[in-house]
């Protein structure tokens, strides 16, 4: 590999965000280069707009490019994503990656649509993932997790082998489109006692991917602004490029309208200059939405506060504070299908993103995003403008309620920027304001043409000075611009404002206008013999304008009509053309005489397409040919009719079920002869202390790591025995159940924040001396905690049974020793048999360790029955399973269709019928319902699971914990809106069916 110096040297200015840096910057390839104000690809410096996507959280691999086009459409230019270990190494050793699991397509797809990547495998990861990303067996390493402990960094090595070979093989300099790679994820504080930052871990990291064949810069993520760890230049374990994360508003989904004083930060550039000068102002995560917890209000209530207000004011800041690196975390979230999420969230990882976990684009936030990605994308002087790390008020404008951070461009080809927003960030109330502002024609008092501007209840704006727009200049406008383009017969100019405000823009020179819509004030104004511009005020409506001066066509919009607008990159060129109207313009193209769209449609409409390229006669709409005319400014203009088709979807209340008791451990006869014994005497784990039992009873020490867990404790009865005392552990929202042989004892039914629950219980009496009992304890494991901090190893937080004692009437404690134990989870534990679906689908419950839960399981045997169905009431605590199937016939070629399956949450809910839920569609996990704590009760599958034309099998495992048993009130298969979709056909995932699994128990 040839080493390439780059020499980046930064401008001086006085009091402004720059500081004098020169730098050697060693880098293994000349692809992707940076200085201190942004990367290089290829030689074309480029704003870095990312949104984050993990594609384990959609596990269909066909609809990888629908989310990317869904992305481009934005304007965004960038994907960062997370790879989850646990899923691609369940079994110590063995690295799986194929089907789902197979990232190649994820990267591929990518590359088609036009998305540079962003690696962040790990090995940790966070991303409210079980065990933060980790799997399940690291619990029995010795060593502390994320440190230099040598049985920690072996136990990385298969996996970071395999996957970086993987994304080596994708890198830009192969010609993929990985741009950038970050080792490790928020390393930024430590337990006490803990080496920390250790430059030895940090570099081993970094070695690991290096000698996989990583040759891309090295960037970081730190959980802090203020953090500062292996900065670029600092020795052993350093990057290439220090980031840092950013979650301003928090995570309070309770109150959605509340922005908490202090929140907006604006000491970020500063820092950032303290830190690492000569790296481009680089933000790896910041705020895209909200997780939820158990129990937690709903992604709708976090979509409040993470709105379409939130992306104005908090991104906007961050474009003050000059970032040129910036990821949103999530851009879609997706579902915590088949186990795979932390206990601190639910199935659904919608994060309130702009893309919502049904894939669908109808939230407010999107189009408000449309319109500053496209706005970057645009004015690449945005990069090297100097940012105003000052915040001071009065400068810009006499308005102190106003704040003016200030982007100097100082050639005379950059244009500045005036970022705008209200100094105090809580107020509600709409301000007034005038601008003073440094021209090229001088200073001016902006309107000029008299009145003031007004920034709306949290609202932010940016302002440009000397804007270039092609051959043209700006001298100023108050409209914030969506886009411009240069096409071959003219030049077209897009901006927008608010309605009812007041707004005001100048073209330099003395031109002649001509305008269409509402009327609009034209002045000219001499500075001197050589200055002059021309100024145009108006009054912004929902209304469009049209000014023209010469061949500059200038549309101007309410904001709400500018959200109706796309601006997609025709393929294999560097132009754009522009479309007003459609719910998604995927992309563009051209062919010979033939333009191509991509494009989706909600509601029947007009399109119309402006700056179609010279020499195109034909127009295509999703492969079909569309008639078209052309109006009077050479725009085409194209009808869209849009049916809503008629969907045939099953009702499940009438559906024929089949039912088998999935809790025959407690019946007489069961035998648990085959499952593993609990004998461990002792537990490698480093987060809990000396075992509180004679043997372990943590699951994981018997390579058990996911969902349901179960338990059966044998022994001698002497006849007192009364009561037992029993702590469990599952993660919160956890819950569980004890039965003495087939008398049901006691359930902890489990509530949002409890991780843990002790409980003392009464038994059925009297017991039998000299008789032989058996307890059977269902554990639910919500999944592995994160491991956030580094050396407490929380992720090592067991699941299963911490303590127990058994007590006579006379509070006498029985020796533990006299209870022997066995348990189970998933059948096989790490050496789990579902391949296709991973290691985290299947948790222990009997149907599951059968198999029974994947299509076509065999309800025509004598294990099951019809008598049942899950709305029927299961009579006393325990766990049932229904299974049923149902052909689809859905026209999904022509229309994307959401659909969701829907759990009725009684508002008559009554105490003591509590119960939990796993939903599997086709044999995956796709949700668990917890009926007393929720919020999550509508649980989007997406095509690809359901085989929308075809058969499909559903079932429902549902475990009573109440003392009056339970059932569901309802559940139904819901369709959301129908849109006419250009995206590619879906391909079924094959998961495989039900066979006789060998030595299933």
């Amino acid at each position: 590999m040839r080493l390439l110096s780059i020499l980046s040297a930064v401008s001086i200015a006085a009091g402004l965000g720059h500081a004098e840096t020169l730098k050697t910057q060693t880098l293994l390839q000349d692809i992707v280069t940076f200085d201190n104000s942004s990367l290089f690809i290829n030689g074309e410096r480029l704003m870095i707009f990312s949104g984050e996507v993990h594609p384990f959280r959609l596990p269909v691999p066909s609809l990888w490019l629908d989310i990317f086009q869904k992305v481009k459409a934005l304007g965004l230019n960038t994907v960062s994503f997370y790879l989850d270990w646990a899923l691609l190494e369940g079994e110590p050793g063995v690295f799986r990656g194929e089907g789902i699991f197979d990232y190649s397509t994820f990267f591929e797809a990518a590359q088609e649509a036009g998305i540079y990547l962003i690696a962040r495998p790990g090995p940790y990861i966070n991303a409210e993932a079980s065990g933060g990303g980790f799997p399940g067996w690291l619990q029995r390493t010795k060593g502390h997790l994320r440190t230099a402990d040598s049985e920690f960094l072996t136990a990385t090595d298969n996996y970071i082998a395999n996957i970086d070979k993987l994304i080596a093989k994708y890198q830009i300099t192969n010609g993929g489109p990985i741009i950038l790679y970050q080792p490790e994820n928020e390393y930024t504080g430590a337990a006490a006692g803990i080496k920390f930052p250790d430059p030895d871990y940090m570099q081993y990291v970094i070695d690991q991917a290096r000698d996989a064949g990583i040759v891309l810069p090295m960037m970081s993520n730190d959980a802090s602004w203020k953090g500062g760890h292996n900065l670029p230049g600092s020795g052993k374990g350093e990057v290439d490029i220090y980031g840092h994360d950013g979650y301003p508003l928090g995570f309070d989904c309770k109150n959605p309208t509340a922005w908490p004083l202090g929140n907006l930060i604006t000491q970020y550039r500063e820092q950032h200059l303290n830190f690492s000068a000569s790296t481009p102002y680089t933000v790896p995560e910041f705020q895209g939405g909200s997780f939820d917890p158990w129990g937690g209000y709903g992604f709708d209530q976090c979509g409040q506060l993470i709105n379409h207000e939130q992306v104005r004011v908090f991104y906007k800041n961050m474009f003050a504070s000059g970032v040129t690196i910036f990821n949103l975390y999530m851009i879609f979230g997706g579902t915590n299908w088949g186990n795979l999420g932390h206990p601190g969230g639910y199935t659904s990882y919608d994060y309130a993103a702009a893309i919502a976990e049904d894939r669908t684009v109808s939230r407010e936030k999107y189009s408000e995003l449309k319109l500053e990605a496209n706005f970057l994308k645009v004015s690449p002087g945005y990069l090297t403008a100097t940012p105003d790390i000052s915040n001071k008020t009065g400068v810009y404008s006499p308005n102190t309620d106003i704040t003016v951070t200030a982007l100097v461009h100082y050639t005379p080809t950059g244009g500045s920027f005036f970022v705008v927003r209200h100094t105090d960030y809580q107020t509600l109330a709409s301000t007034p304001y005038t601008l003073s502002l440094p021209t090229s024609v001088g200073s001016l008092s902006i309107p000029i043409l008299g009145g003031s501007l007004t920034l709306s209840r949290r609202d932010s704006k940016i302002h440009v000075t000397d804007y270039p727009v092609g051959d043209h200049k700006l001298v100023y406008s108050t409209a914030e611009i969506f886009t411009w383009q240069k096409f071959s017969d003219r030049t077209v100019l897009f901006v927008y404002g608010g309605e009812g405000e007041t707004h005001e823009l100048a073209i330099a020179d003395e031109v002649k206008w001509k305008s269409t819509g509402p009327p609009v004030q034209v002045k000219t104004i001499k500075k001197d013999a050589n200055k002059s511009f021309t100024a145009v005020q108006w009054k912004t409506n929902s209304e469009r304008r049209i000014l023209k001066a010469g061949n500059l066509h200038i549309y101007i919009l309410d904001r709400n009509s500018a959200y109706n607008y796309w601006a997609p990159q025709i393929a294999d060129t560097s132009s754009s053309l522009i479309v007003n109207g459609g719910y998604l313009i995927r992309s563009a193209s051209i062919n010979g005489a033939s333009l191509s769209l991509q494009a989706d449609f909600n509601t029947t409409t007009t399109l119309e397409l402006i700056g179609v390229p010279r020499g195109v006669s034909k127009l295509q709409i999703n492969g079909e040919t569309t008639k078209y005319r052309v109006d009077s400014e050479g725009n085409y203009i194209v009808k869209i009719d849009h049916k809503v088709p008629t969907l045939s979807l099953p009702d499940l209340s009438k559906a024929k079920w089949s039912y088998i008791d999935s809790l025959p451990e407690i019946q007489p006869d069961y035998d648990d002869s085959a499952w593993p014994s609990a004998n461990l005497k002792s537990t490698n784990n480093t987060n809990v202390g000396p075992l509180k039992t004679p043997v372990s009873l943590y699951a994981s020490d018997y390579g058990f790591h996911t969902g349901a867990l179960l338990f059966r404790g044998h022994f001698t009865a002497t006849g007192a025995e009364t009561k037992l005392y029993i702590s469990t552990i599952g993660g919160k929202a956890f819950g569980s159940s004890v039965w003495l042989n087939s008398s049901f004892v006691g359930s902890w039914p489990g509530s949002g924040a409890a991780s843990v629950h002790n409980d003392t219980y009464s038994l059925p009496s009297p017991l039998v001396a000299g008789k032989n009992y058996v307890f059977t304890v269902l554990v639910d494991n919500m999944g592995l905690n994160e491991d956030w901090t580094v050396g407490d190893d929380t992720m090592k937080l067991p699941r299963g049974i911490l303590d127990y004692a058994l007590f006579t009437s006379t509070n006498t404690s029985v020796p533990k020793s006299d209870i022997t134990w066995t348990l189970t989870g998933n059948l096989g534990g790490e050496q789990y048999r579902d391949k296709s679906r991973g290691p985290l689908n299947e948790g222990g419950l009997y149907v599951e360790r059968q198999g029974y839960h994947l299509p076509s399981p065999p309800v025509f045997s004598s294990a099951f029955s019809t008598n049942s169905t899950p709305f029927a009431r299961l009579s006393q605590p325990g766990v049932a399973f229904y299974t049923t199937s149902f052909p689809l016939s859905l026209p999904s070629s022509q229309f994307d269709i959401p659909l969701n399956f829907v759990f009725d949450n009684s508002t008559s809910f009554e105490s003591g019928t509590e119960y939990r839920a796993w939903l599997y569609v086709n044999g995956f996990q796709y949700g668990r319902y917890v009926s007393h704590i929720g919020p999550q009760t509508a649980f989007p599958v997406p095509e690809g699971i359901l085989n929308y034309n075809g058969q499909n099998w559903v079932g429902v495992a549902v475990w009573a914990t109440g003392k009056k048993g339970a059932k569901v009130p309802g559940l139904k298969l819901e369709a959301g809106t129908p849109v006419r979709t250009g995206r590619e056909e879906v391909e079924v995932v094959d998961g495989g069916h039900w066979e006789r699994r060998e030595g299933a128990y």
